[in-house]
């Protein structure tokens, strides 16, 4: 079992157009609806693969029983910790040639009860299984180190914790130990405060992290690569040439990565497969992982590390 946490989950509202312009009237030629958030699409991936999954979570029961109803049938078990107010809506536009455009609000405030209530609620869940992934922003109310809070309650989180978050949470975890991370590019720079051009200066910038207590670092290189830094380095990429929706991508990267055990080589290629899915499909997860997906993967452990990332994307 891998359980999730997802402190500010949404209501992800996906539209598709031709294109993208502003001030005019524009008609969209399909429409979806779904609950979504970092852990609720990672779940959503293990379990439309075969993994088991639950996801930790808050909202109003009422409000929200008609859009969880579908996660619990495919599998998927929901653990919502009760609050006030109403889940953030996001909208992502994707246009014909595939550019997706999100526009998130920010979340309902989380009160110093709702926060221990979801703090408990993950630690209670994760004592039977085997990862506890605490990802996503943080929503107004939560404190910046709501992260790093939950890892000093863990009394395993250097075996067990898994982050993946971005600003002052993710700067609060630089020297918090947990067992994974996935940073994006952009916020492993945010993290080192210097420009990462090769992929030398994104296994440099891992490896600190790791010095730091973090146990194994998989770095997102945008659109199709990996970077894993365990005990050694690896690097993957996974073309396609009929990208439909990005968002997610990163979550079915992290959750083929914990799927294929969460180690070297073998478990960069599944975590490139799953997200080759995601972005060939246009809702949040996809379908499952397909043997033409994890053919397309390549991967290498003794990539050129003066290879600039823009090479390495293309």
């Amino acid at each position: 079992m891998i359980t999730t946490l997802t402190p500010n989950p949404s209501i992800d509202r996906t539209l598709s157009i031709g294109s993208l312009e502003r001030g005019e009237v524009l008609r969209a030629t399909t429409a979806s609806v779904e609950f979504a958030g970092k852990g609720v699409n990672l779940a959503r991936a293990l379990t439309t693969n075969g993994h088991p999954a639950q996801a930790v979570f808050p909202g109003s029961p009422d409000g929200l029983a008609d859009l969880i109803a579908p996660l619990n049938q495919a599998g998927t078990q929901t653990r919502l910790v009760a609050i006030e107010g109403a889940v953030r809506t996001n909208l992502t536009i994707i246009e014909g040639d595939g550019t997706t455009t999100k526009i998130n609000e920010s979340g309902p405030r989380l009160n110093e009860t709702a926060c221990e209530a979801l703090l408990n609620t993950a630690v209670k869940h994760a004592a039977d299984s085997q990862w506890l992934v605490a990802s996503g922003s943080l929503p107004p109310g939560a404190p910046a180190d709501f992260y790093a809070q939950l890892a000093t309650r863990l009394p395993d989180t250097t075996e067990k914790l898994v982050i993946d978050t971005s600003g002052a949470a993710l700067a609060r975890m630089a020297h918090t130990p947990c067992a994974i991370a996935k940073p994006n590019l952009e916020e492993l720079a945010s993290l080192t405060e210097e420009p990462l051009w090769t992929l030398g200066d994104v296994v440099d910038a891992a490896s600190e992290l790791q010095r730091h207590g973090w146990g194994t670092v998989l770095v997102s290189l945008g659109g199709s690569g990996a970077v894993l830094v365990d005990d050694r380095v690896s690097y993957g990429n996974s073309p396609a040439n009929d990208v439909r929706n990005t968002v997610g991508a990163g979550d079915a990267l992290l959750a083929g990565f914990l799927a294929a055990g969460a180690k070297g080589p073998d478990a960069l290629r599944t975590a490139l497969a799953w997200a080759r899915t995601a972005v060939r499909s246009t809702d949040t997860v996809g379908p499952p992982c397909t043997d033409e997906d994890r053919a397309a993967v390549t991967i290498t452990t003794d990539a050129p590390l003066e290879m600039s990332v823009g090479q390495a994307l293309h």
